[in-house]
């Protein structure tokens, strides 16, 4: 590959994304410092490991909470199911509204795409690559989220990341190279698993201009890439909450 080639690789970073990047991750900032700086000098090494237990033990209880809200629908559901006195009709509505909202298992042929950060030491793999700077070397928000909109253009029937079911609410997010999904924490390597069709989803990764980018990054740099097809794969039902959130200012 040539160097002229190489030129655009650099990933691009418009300023409308920076700049919602950065006050995103001030606010997260700002929400950590109130709950947990008060009285600590966070520029110290021991409040810095007490930040990270705190963040890792805020993820580990809302795994808690998922996995008891889960117990708790399945539970109502049943008894919905049971006292409902709908129908046949009804029923088989209902389970559709289900499995079209994701709360419902779903199980058939499909892929997993997995994506890893290069090395911390990689180097060009290229003649005429540049030396690659940091960024160049983690999984982004931007990547995760090219694999998961070419999925479902694939004509995906249901969608997880690690393992935790995309519904419409959710969104990837990333901190530095930590996703942050439904509450919960999770480091590289990142899987995205879908059920569909196996060669209708290749072809729309394999379409998708965001995700060749990744790929460019993969033979540069040497980011982790694999595509795994599955004859039969099972997606868990969603089990977190669907309301909408929205910030409110403190009344005086």
């Amino acid at each position: 590959m040539t160097s002229s080639r190489f030129r655009p690789l650099r990933r691009p970073k418009p300023l409308r994304i920076a700049t919602a990047g950065v006050f995103a991750l001030a606010g997260f900032l700002f929400w950590v410092s109130f709950n947990t700086a008060q009285g600590i000098d966070l520029r110290s090494d021991d409040s810095m490991l007490r930040l990270s237990d705190l963040i890792q033990e805020r993820s580990r209880s809302n795994q808690a909470l998922d996995s008891s809200v889960a117990g708790l629908r399945r539970e109502i559901d049943g008894l919905a199911r049971r006292d409902s006195g709908g129908t046949e009709a009804e029923k088989r509505a209902y389970e559709d509204l289900e499995r079209t909202a994701g709360t419902r298992e779903l199980s058939g042929a499909g892929l997993t795409v997995t994506l890893d950060d290069a090395p911390p030491d990689a180097t060009a793999r290229m003649p005429g690559i540049p030396d690659p700077q940091p960024n160049d070397l983690v999984v982004h928000q931007q990547d995760l989220q090219a694999v998961v909109n070419a999925l479902w253009a694939g004509g995906a029937r249901g969608i997880k990341v690690m393992d935790q079911r995309l519904v419409s609410t959710s969104a990837v997010r990333c901190v530095g190279n930590t996703l942050i999904l439904q509450g919960r924490l999770y480091s590289p390597p990142y899987t995205i698993t879908a059920v569909g069709g196996t060669e209708e989803l290749r072809e729309a990764l394999d379409r998708a201009p965001a995700v060749r980018n990744y790929r460019e990054y993969v033979d540069a740099y040497g980011l982790g890439w694999s595509v795994e097809e599955h004859e039969e794969v099972a997606l868990p039902g969603y089990s977190g909450a669907v309301d909408l959130r929205h910030a409110r200012p403190v009344e005086d």
